[in-house]
C-alpha cells in the first residue's frame, strides 16, 4: 500500500486478505517518501505484484506512468476524496469490497492490469434512509 493509503485500512484489509500478504509502504525500513517515479520499480524488485493507491493524479503525470509501466506490476487505485471518520469508512468499504475481486482477476491476468475501484458515496442521501414510523409506517408496524 502506498503511504497515501490510510493506515486504518491495512488493518480492516489484513484481518480477512489472509490469503495476500500486505504491507504499508510506512511499515518498511527506507521506504518512508519514497518518490512515486521510483515507488513501482523498486516494488517490483522486491517482488511485489501489485500498488494499492489514492493517487489519481499519477495517471496524469507522464514520468509516473511511463515508472508504473516500465515496472509491469498490476497498480490499484481507489479514491477517497472525504476526510475524517466517514472518509475512513467510506475508503474502507469500497476497498473491503472491490479488492477481492480485483485479486482475483489479477491472479490469471498475463499481463500489467490497471485497476479502478469504485467509491461508495458518503451522503446520507446515498447510505442511509431515516424513516419515522408515526409519519410512514412500515407495513405490518403496530399501531
Amino acid at each position: 500500500m502506498d503511504e497515501n493509503v490510510a493506515r486504518p485500512l491495512a488493518v480492516a484489509l489484513r484481518s480477512f486478505l489472509t490469503a495476500h500478504t500486505l504491507h504499508h509502504l510506512t511499515e518498511l525500513d527506507g521506504w518512508a517518501g519514497t518518490p512515486d517515479v521510483d515507488l513501482y520499480k523498486r516494488a517490483a524488485q522486491d517482488g511485489y505484484e501489485a500498488i494499492l493507491t489514492t493517487d489519481g493524479r499519477q495517471m496524469q503525470r507522464p514520468n509516473e506512468v511511463a515508472a508504473i509501466a516500465d515496472a509491469g506490476i498490476h497498480r490499484i487505485e481507489f479514491s477517497q476524496r472525504h476526510s475524517g471518520l466517514v472518509g475512513l469508512g467510506v475508503a474502507i468499504g469500497a476497498v473491503c469490497a472491490g479488492l477481492p475481486i480485483a485479486l482475483a482477476a489479477l491472479e490469471n491476468a498475463p499481463t500489467q492490469l490497471l485497476v479502478q475501484l469504485n467509491g461508495i458515496s458518503p451522503t446520507a442521501r446515498d447510505r442511509l434512509r431515516v424513516t419515522d414510523p408515526a409519519m410512514a409506517a412500515p407495513k405490518h408496524w403496530p399501531g
